[in-house]
């Protein structure tokens, strides 16, 4: 997409109509970034308030990824068809609209639907933005445009959980999609006064219709069997039964129509590139253990730990500030050093950082858990920014663009899928924990030597349960960890297997 510069004459924009078209186009990328964060600390408060459980709050994090990842694929097909400009500016408008909407919700439906609109008209906002700073700077100014882009990326996660739990904690959950409508009122508005003369060529372009049905289908079934799994007992359910047979299926022949459309919804045939799948491998695995982290951490903090939402904001902003800090030297170590082993660096960094929390317990002090957050986030740079060069540069160059949606794709899919299984695994390992810690206090005659110094029965089962919860989360938060870290090893490890880049990924090639 970053082509589009090329494809006319249009000259770019200059003096301040480029800060302030820079500047919206930079606002928007904030605002859509934030959204992914901002919900995480929230959950607490949207269960109660809707009387659900955390579990089902989790839901309000993975429709949004979802549906994003969805949209992402039809980004080139919408720009070509409509215009870059137009698509960004009513996007913005349908993300500002279904914002409202989520605010307005009564119920988890309601806003589960509102987030997936969300994510609809949010999924493409992000690679546009990128493609149109490109378009509107001068080439020579592409750095600047991409630092400055970059720079809304990285910082976005920092604040989007601060914000969401100060607005949570002050003021009501339903603001953290409220302040969304300012920022899509001025950037639609001034995308439309300042980006019009940026606009691209349209055409009436084809679109892989069945391809895209297949897509949501498969996704759809999936991601709805993960969400609900656990609550219908997995496979004992005949409705999680039939999600799976549909998801199975549905992949099964989405594979077998992509791979011979002439214009696939997904192009599947950047696989064929021994780089660019062992670099999608590795980057889907990390990447839904870090973002399943960044979910569940939280949720622990605030239900067992007693951290208010703003409390739990800090902790889990702290990995954005070894990430900010690490960011620039990444980028020129990149110039110097094998991509393969900067990744491998990366990566295992985390696992090590995720191994550190394998020690936190009920009575771990802020620093203790704000530490490995610092950690981790150290090493996100050296994850992120080395596995697009290692597998967009083993694509043929005029397959860059595609490989860009696929990885981008995939890489959102896997943050909502190990989000759910996560979660599944977290809720079903504190029922395992608890059952063994109260067999073990029941064996140990607690009841009777409590109630022996004056308790009553009633006294004596409510002192257990304050005991036994904390600790039985906490020992499954441990073993949640744990498994990350050995997955975050072996998604550093495949790396060696991808040749190293043989050509340089242009600025703005991916997002």
């Amino acid at each position: 997409m970053a082509a589009m510069a090329d494809t006319d004459e249009f000259k770019p924009l200059t003096g301040v109509t480029l800060l302030l078209a820079g500047a919206i186009l930079a606002f928007t990328n904030f605002m859509v970034v934030l959204d992914t964060t901002i919900a995480n600390v929230s959950v607490a408060h949207i269960s109660g308030s809707l009387g659900i459980s955390s579990s089902q709050g989790t839901w309000v994090i993975t429709s949004y990824a979802v549906a994003e990842a969805i949209c992402v694929p039809l980004t080139g097909w919408l720009a070509g068809r409509f215009g870059a400009v137009r698509t960004f500016t009513l996007g913005i408008i349908g993300f500002g609209i279904f914002s409202v909407l989520c605010g307005m919700s009564t119920s988890l439906t309601m806003l589960v639907v509102c987030r997936i609109g969300q994510g609809f008209c949010g999924g493409p906002l992000m690679p546009l933005s990128q493609t149109l700073m490109l378009r509107i700077f001068p080439k020579k100014q592409h750095g600047q445009a991409m630092g400055l882009w970059a720079m809304t990326t990285v910082i976005a996660p920092i604040v989007g959980p601060i914000l969401g739990g100060a607005i949570s904690d002050n003021m009501s959950w339903h603001w953290i999609f409220y302040i969304n409508i300012p920022v899509a009122a001025l950037c639609a508005y001034g995308a439309h006064m300042l980006l019009r003369q940026a606009e691209t060529r349209t055409e009436k372009m084809g679109i892989d219709r069945i391809g895209l049905a297949l897509l949501v289908i498969w996704i759809g079934a999936f991601q709805v069997m993960l969400d609900l799994g656990r609550e219908h007992d997995w496979f004992e359910d005949g409705f999680i039964v039939s999600l799976a047979i549909t998801a199975a299926v549905g992949l099964l022949v989405f594979i077998a129509w992509e791979v011979t459309e002439r214009q696939p919804i997904v192009d599947l045939r950047v696989f064929r590139h021994r780089g660019f799948t062992v670099s999608v491998i590795s980057l889907s695995f990390a990447f839904a253990c870090f973002f399943a982290s960044a979910v569940l951490i939280p949720q622990w903090l605030q239900s067992s730990m007693g951290y208010t939402a703003t409390d739990a904001g800090y902790v889990t902003a702290f990995t954005g500030v070894g990430a900010v800090i690490m960011s620039p030297i990444v980028a020129k170590l990149g110039e110097k050093v094998d991509p393969r082993g900067l990744v491998f660096f990366g990566i295992v960094w985390m696992g090590f950082g995720s191994y550190l929390r394998v020690y936190w317990s009920s009575g771990s002090d802020f620093w203790a858990l704000s530490i490995p957050q610092i950690v981790q986030g150290i090493g996100l740079p050296f994850f992120f920014i080395p596995l697009t060069t290692i597998g967009l540069g083993a694509v043929d160059p005029e397959e860059t663009a595609s490989a860009a949606g696929v990885m981008s794709f995939l890489r959102t899919m896997a943050g909502a899928i190990g989000t759910s299984v996560s979660n599944t695994i977290y809720y079903n390992n504190a029922t395992v924990a608890r059952s063994e810690i109260v067999s073990k206090l029941n064996s140990d005659s607690t009841s009777t030597m409590l109630q022996g110094t004056g308790f009553s029965l009633a006294q004596v089962r409510g002192t257990i349960e304050q005991t036994v919860t904390p600790e039985s989360y906490a020992l499954s938060i441990n073993h949640v960890f744990l498994l990350t870290a050995i997955i975050f090893v072996a998604a550093a490890s495949i790396i060696w297997l991808a040749p190293r880049p043989t050509r340089t990924v242009e600025a703005g090639a991916a997002h």
